[in-house]
């Protein structure tokens, strides 16, 4: 049994740094939409 728990350890562990080293090498791109937001004039006023 403690074999087994050590053997999901290292599993658990290699999955954690794989999934980290994925996102830090994956590029992910920006999005390209362009986002325009209308904001009343009265926001702006004291």
């Amino acid at each position: 049994m403690r074999k087994l728990s050590a053997i999901l350890g290292i599993l658990l562990l290699a999955g954690l740094v794989a999934g980290g080293v994925l996102l830090l090498s994956w590029d992910i791109p920006p999005p390209t939409e362009r986002v325009e937001k209308v904001i009343p004039n009265a926001r702006f006023q004291p």
